[in-house]
């Protein structure tokens, strides 16, 4: 007899006992001892003998008649009856089951018969109504979010609900009469069979009853978090555990999302601050350096009437180019940090890398970075934002030159082809050591930096300005050594 047999029996004979009882009849008199309910069922009182089971039953002569015939072949060695059985006519109740067979001494003898007495409609109401309450359960089960999962007291799986089936990618017909440990994470597997058989030994209770968080395995090798709680029942002297199961994997993800936007606006929050503080720099530089400029002019011109003071002219003048120089940096510098709306226009590519060279290799002469341009003449205007595209290229130009800090070859190389209609492609390039592979999977995720003193910010920050102007960003090793980042971006409106 398998699980669902079982099962099935022990439903029935729970039906009958509630609407009826147990009886013993002596094979050789026919007198019988009845269970209180089967007393109340055919109105014995207690301590009442009943000489003869069929005869105190409510029976027409033909039931009375298969009755003592069903009862006299068990007791001569035939087989079990479950017979229903009419009642008189008019009576309560209209129908009685009677169910039983002999039971043999130790010699084989059979000197008694024993079974189970109970009102045939009562029973069948009840029995519509466990079908109704198990029908009931069944759909909960099957439309529940939580998987729920049954095992015996060893950890096989005798039950498997159908979120469990999606939970873990296994039916039910797969998961059935395995060791639940199959769903388990590595840590966990190894320890399962142990607590079983200690919670055996001792009964102490260390996490029934104590929702925790678990790792579970799917079908597929892969883990995922899940909360687990379990309940423990007996069922016909068999112990049975039930866990009910939550996937936090969303709610993991949410909650990492979370940190991550907590993260990037304190960041952004300090990147503001930085902002504000080079624009004010800006502005206040931009006073001494105009009076620079005046003053070397006039040094100049009170100089020029001057015999022999030529080389210090000269001087002045180099000195004057410089401050013109400085200017514009700052110019661009205040450009670059201020807060504006995004404002495309056609704009000459060679120009942006000119503005944004001059701005991201400043402070660095002494490293002699040798930066070479080759860009495309016949594809130079753009449809862009001036400014966020030169806050890409400095980005690109600081990292590469960042990556070449110990390489004894020093070369940046900007360069531009046509892509495909409509949409140009730049390159810049580095010979430094190169990009790791577990950092090109997380180069462009928000505050990855391979930097001591990095934010991991600007590659973050240049993609999404890239793909904003409809382009995509991405990155790789060259043949030679060092890396090349490559950014599209459309050539003009489309307007």
């Amino acid at each position: 007899m398998d699980r669902q047999e079982r099962a099935q029996a022990s439903s029935v004979a729970t039906q009958s006992l509630a609407a009826g009882g147990a009886w013993i009849v002596d094979a050789a008199t026919g007198a019988a001892r009845l269970s209180a309910g089967a007393r109340r069922l055919v109105g014995a009182e207690a301590g009442e003998p009943v000489p003869d089971l069929i005869a105190c039953l409510p029976l027409d002569e033909a039931s009375q008649a298969e009755a003592r015939a069903a009862i006299a072949a068990a007791a001569a060695g035939g087989a079990d009856f479950d017979l229903t059985l009419h009642c008189i006519e008019g009576g309560e109740p209209a129908a009685l089951r009677l169910s039983g067979g002999a039971v043999p001494d130790e010699d084989g003898t059979t000197r008694r018969l024993a079974g189970v007495i109970c009102d045939a409609d009562e029973e069948a109401r009840l029995a519509e109504e466990v079908a109704a309450r198990v029908a009931h359960l069944r759909s909960i089960l099957e439309t529940a979010q939580d998987g729920m999962v049954v095992i015996d007291a060893v950890g096989v799986v005798q039950s498997f609900s159908r979120a469990a089936e999606r939970m873990f990618g296994y039916t039910a017909a797969e998961a059935m009469g395995r060791n639940v440990k199959m769903l388990m994470g590595e840590a966990d597997r190894a320890r399962h069979d142990g607590h079983l058989a200690r919670y055996a030994a001792t009964r102490e209770r260390h996490i029934i009853g104590v929702g925790r968080i678990v790792t579970g395995m799917r079908k597929d090798g892969s883990q995922f978090p899940l909360h687990l709680s379990i309940g423990e029942t007996d069922v016909d002297g068999r112990r049975l555990f039930t866990g009910f199961m939550h996937d936090l994997t969303e709610e993991r993800r949410s909650e990492n999302r979370t940190q991550q936007l907590q993260t990037e606006l304190a960041h952004i929050s300090r990147l503001s601050a930085l902002g504000e503080m080079g624009s004010a720099l800006a502005h206040e530089l931009n006073q001494p350096l105009a009076a620079i400029g005046n003053y070397i002019t006039g040094s100049r011109r009170l100089l020029a009437d001057i015999p022999g003071t030529g080389r210090a002219v000269a001087a002045l003048e180099k000195a004057a180019e410089q401050v013109l120089r400085a200017g514009n940096i700052i110019r661009r510098l205040r450009d670059f940090v201020s807060r504006r709306a995004s404002e495309r226009r056609v704009e000459s590519l060679a120009k942006l890398v000119e503005e944004a060279s001059a701005l991201g290799l400043v402070g660095v002469r002494e490293k002699r970075v040798a930066l070479q341009y080759k860009l495309d003449p016949e594809h130079d205007a753009i449809f862009v934002d001036r400014i966020q595209i030169e806050q890409v290229l400095v980005n690109l130009l600081r990292n590469g030159i960042d990556a070449m800090e110990t390489a004894t070859r020093r070369e940046l190389v900007i360069s531009s082809r046509l892509a495909s209609k409509g949409v140009l492609e730049i390159a810049v390039s580095d010979s430094g050591a190169g990009l790791a592979p577990q950092a090109m999977a997380r180069l462009f995720e928000p505050f990855y930096t391979t930097k001591a003193a990095g934010l991991g910010v600007g590659l973050s920050i240049s993609r999404g300005i890239v793909e904003a102007h409809g382009g995509d960003m991405s990155a790789e090793n060259n043949a030679d050594g060092g890396a090349t980042f490559r950014f599209t971006l459309p050539l003009r409106s489309q307007a």
